[in-house]
């Protein structure tokens, strides 16, 4: 079944799946530890595995962020993960083994996250148990493909498969790049789990600029130098986004689009 879920994805333009055992979750491979309430087990009880999935977030349109042109590309990507993960559950389903999928998200707006700036489950730790990717020090799940510019989804399944190792090798180089471009200093130094990132801070901004229809921010993805796709779209220089590299084709487009389709 892994196999086949694994060539669905393929089918359907999902580069990432990752598959992490409950277990994990007891004696993870991070401190501090997940409290149970947060557990796959406590949430469906039954449940044996978790299939997460990955799409990326493309840079072109996120190097405009804030804008609205990476707004939507958020939000295109947010609907089809809801839609790929129910379809997997249901597939599994289908198959005989009760599952169900878990929304992108999992809360209502920028006013719920400002009231309490948590998820009632964690799909970036999901992904760094089944294997997608390591914390960098924005908080953020890296991949080698796509740095921390993709958006995970979650399965959970009471279908046991072979999990997936675990990605032992640090992606993050500390470059200090999310650190020193975040614009209200909400990424820490120390890294995860050490240094978290300030959640009030990044949501308190991020309610300012749904105000003006452009949440979220994106910076301190956008910045990464990790994945893959940085070298695919000539990225591999970061220094493209700052302001004192002077005026350049790539920065005209961006305040073009910055400066349509907001308030």
């Amino acid at each position: 079944m892994k196999a086949i879920l694994r060539a669905w994805c393929d089918d359907h333009e999902i580069p990432l799946m990752g598959v992490a055992d409950v277990s994990r979750w007891k004696s993870p491979l991070f401190q501090p530890r997940i409290p149970d309430a947060y557990h796959p087990d406590s949430l469906f009880p039954g449940a044996r595995s978790v299939v997460t999935i990955g799409l990326p977030v493309h840079l072109p349109s996120l190097e405009s962020s804030p804008s609205i042109q990476y707004r939507e590309m958020y939000r295109t990507i947010n609907t089809l993960l809801d839609q790929y993960t129910y379809r997997i559950a249901e597939r599994l389903n289908q198959a005989g083994y009760p599952s169900v999928s878990i929304p992108r998200d999992g809360y209502g707006g920028i006013e719920a996250l400002l009231k309490r700036p948590i998820a009632f489950f964690s799909h970036r730790h999901a992904a760094y148990l089944a294997g997608l990717g390591t914390f960098g020090l924005n908080n953020m799940l890296l991949t080698p493909e796509y740095g921390p510019r993709v958006r995970f989804g979650s399965v959970f399944t009471t279908l046991e498969m072979e999990p997936d190792p675990v990605q032992t090798v640090d992606l993050c180089t500390r470059c200090m790049e999310c650190v020193d471009r975040c614009p209200v200093r909400a990424v820490s130094s120390l890294g995860y789990p050490e240094g978290k990132t300030d959640t009030i801070a990044c949501a308190k901004y991020s309610a300012a600029l749904n105000k003006r229809q452009i949440s979220p921010c994106g910076l301190c993805i956008k910045v990464c130098p990790i994945g893959s796709d940085r070298a695919f779209y000539g990225r591999e220089d970061v220094r493209v986004y700052r302001e004192d590299e002077g005026e350049t084709p790539l920065k005209k487009a961006w305040e073009h689009i910055r400066s349509h389709g907001s308030l």
